[in-house]
C-alpha cells in the first residue's frame, strides 16, 4: 500500500457538490437516483460510514458509503477520480471497508457492480472478491424524479 495515499474522512455536508462531481466523473450516477437524495438518506444510516478523501488542494478525489444490516455489509458508490485510479487508492479504501465491517462483526459483504463495467469487476477480482450465484432483485418504492 502507498503511504502517500490520502487519509479517509468522513463525510460532512459541505462535501456534497464535490462528492456528487466526482460520482459523475465516474460515471455512477443514473437518471433515476438522485445522488443528493442518496447522500442525505445515508446521513440517516446509523450502521455505517460515509468516507472520502481530498487531494492536497481540497478537492474530494475518493468516496463510499459502507453499510451493515446485522447479516451482511454493503459497498456503494466506491469512487476514485480517474487521475488516482491505478494508485492502490481503491484498494486502500476496501481494505479500510473491510476491517471496519470486520469490527462490527460483519460475516459477509456484498454489493453490485454492473455487469458492463468491465474495468471495475476486473479491480474487484484483483481484491478476491466473485460473483456470488444469486440474483439480485430491485423495486423502486420512492422514484426521485
Amino acid at each position: 500500500m502507498n503511504d502517500k495515499l490520502p487519509e479517509l474522512r468522513n463525510f460532512c455536508p459541505d462535501d456534497a457538490d464535490g462528492v456528487i462531481d466526482l460520482w459523475t466523473g465516474c460515471g455512477l450516477v443514473r437518471s433515476w437516483n438522485d445522488p443528493l437524495k442518496d447522500i442525505t438518506r445515508k446521513l440517516t444510516d446509523r450502521n455505517g460510514a460515509f468516507w472520502v478523501a481530498e487531494d492536497p488542494v481540497g478537492v474530494i478525489i475518493a468516496a463510499v458509503m459502507v453499510g451493515y444490516d446485522g447479516h451482511r455489509g454493503s459497498i456503494n458508490y466506491l469512487a476514485v477520480a480517474e487521475a488516482w485510479q491505478g494508485s492502490g487508492l481503491g484498494a486502500h479504501i476496501m481494505a479500510r471497508a473491510e476491517a471496519y465491517l470486520i469490527e462490527l462483526g460483519c460475516p459477509k459483504v456484498s454489493f453490485c457492480v454492473r455487469k458492463d463495467n468491465t474495468a471495475v469487476l476486473a479491480f474487484y477480482e484483483r481484491l478476491g472478491y466473485a460473483s456470488d450465484n444469486v440474483h439480485f432483485l430491485g423495486k423502486r418504492l420512492i422514484p426521485d424524479d
